[in-house]
C-alpha cells in the first residue's frame, strides 16, 4: 500500500487518553473552488467507512460565478454530499439531475463505475451566492465494489432530530440511541450533526469501533484541553468521551465498523485492487464510461499520477 498524501497529522502527545489523532486539513481546488481535505492522511487512511473528507467552505461567489465540477468517474465508493449554505445541481450518468439544498443528502454509490457532475446552477449565478457544506466518501465493501450504480436524493425534513435546551441533533447515517436514517447502506457506519449551545455537555459511547470528530465552528474541550475549528480528532476504540461547549459550536461525529481490509485511492478511484483502479483509468481515458445527459461536452481529463504500489 502505498502512503497516501493527504492531511497533516498534528502533535498529539498532549492529547486526552481518548484521542488517537489530530488531523489538520490542506487545502486544495476543486473546479475553481478550494476545500480544506482531512481524509484520506498519510496517518489514517479511514476511519469506518469514511476514506474521503471535504470541507467545501464557507465562501461566497459574485455574480456570475460559481463551482465548477466537471463530469468525472468514481468506481468503489459512495459519495455523500451534505450542504449547510448554498446549492448545488448534480447530474451523473444514470440521468439524473438534481439540486441539492441545505440539509439534504445527496448519496451517489460508484459500484463499478459512474460520472457525474456538480455545479452552481444557471439561475443561481444571477446574484452573488454562498457555498459551505461537506463531501464525503464512504468506501464499498470488497463484494460490492463491482455492484451496480445507483443514486438517492434524501430531503432534510426526512431524517430524525433531537433536540434540548441546549443541544440539537441530526442523524444523517446509521443508527444513534435509538434513531434510524433512512438512508439504507452497505455498511455499519455513523454520521451525526451535533449543534450545542455555550455550558452543554455531550457524550458520545464507544458503540461505533471507530469514531471521529470534526469540528465546523467553535471551539471544542475534552478532557480541559480546547481544540479548535477545521481540525479532525481521531477517537481511540473502546473509550467514552465528553464533549463541553465552551462557546457555542457545531460539529459532526463519523465513524463505524472498520473496513475490511485497506483500500487503494488513486484520483477519484478507490478499490481493493491496484488492477481494478488501472483498468478503471483505461476506459476513462478511453471514453468508455457513460456520459451525463445535459453535460456531455466537458470533462476532467485523466491525471498523470502515478498508480498506487502493491
Amino acid at each position: 500500500m502505498s502512503r497516501l498524501r493527504g492531511s497533516i497529522p498534528s502533535d498529539c502527545r498532549d492529547c486526552p487518553a481518548e484521542m488517537e489523532l489530530i488531523i489538520i486539513p490542506r487545502t486544495v481546488d476543486i473546479g475553481g473552488f478550494e476545500v480544506h481535505r482531512s481524509l484520506p492522511s498519510n496517518e489514517k487512511q479511514m476511519v469506518g467507512p469514511f476514506i474521503f473528507w471535504d470541507q467545501m467552505g464557507p465562501g461566497q461567489f459574485n455574480s456570475g460565478h460559481g463551482v465548477d465540477v466537471r463530469p468525472h468517474p468514481h468506481i468503489g465508493l459512495a459519495t455523500v454530499t451534505y450542504l449547510f449554505d448554498g446549492n448545488l445541481d448534480h447530474k451523473d450518468s444514470l440521468g439524473t439531475d438534481v439540486r441539492i439544498m441545505p440539509g439534504d443528502v445527496n448519496l451517489m454509490t460508484a459500484g463499478k463505475g459512474i460520472v457525474h457532475s456538480e455545479r452552481t446552477g444557471q439561475d443561481a449565478r444571477q446574484h452573488p451566492s454562498r457555498m459551505f457544506g461537506i463531501q464525503s466518501w464512504l468506501a464499498q465493501p470488497k463484494a460490492l465494489e463491482e455492484s451496480s450504480p445507483a443514486f438517492i436524493h434524501v430531503q432534510a425534513k426526512q431524517f430524525p432530530t433531537f433536540e434540548t435546551k441546549l443541544l440539537s441533533g441530526k442523524l444523517i447515517l446509521g443508527e444513534f440511541e435509538g434513531y434510524t436514517s433512512p438512508i439504507e447502506l452497505q455498511w455499519e457506519t455513523l454520521y451525526l450533526e451535533i449543534k450545542m449551545k455555550k455550558g452543554a455537555k455531550f457524550e458520545i459511547s464507544r458503540t461505533s469501533e471507530e469514531r471521529a470528530l470534526y469540528l465546523v465552528r467553535g471551539k471544542i474541550k475534552i478532557d480541559a484541553k480546547i481544540y479548535n475549528n477545521q481540525q479532525m480528532m481521531v477517537l481511540r476504540p473502546g473509550h467514552d468521551i465528553v464533549i463541553d461547549a465552551s462557546e457555542d459550536l457545531h460539529f459532526l461525529l463519523l465513524g463505524g465498523a472498520s473496513m475490511d481490509g485497506p483500500r487503494y485511492i488513486w484520483w477519484n478511484f478507490v478499490s481493493s485492487s491496484v488492477e481494478r483502479i488501472k483498468s478503471a483509468a483505461e476506459d476513462w481515458k478511453n471514453n468508455k464510461f457513460r456520459v451525463v445527459p445535459g453535460d456531455e461536452t466537458e470533462f476532467i481529463p485523466l491525471p498523470n499520477l502515478p498508480f498506487p504500489s502493491r
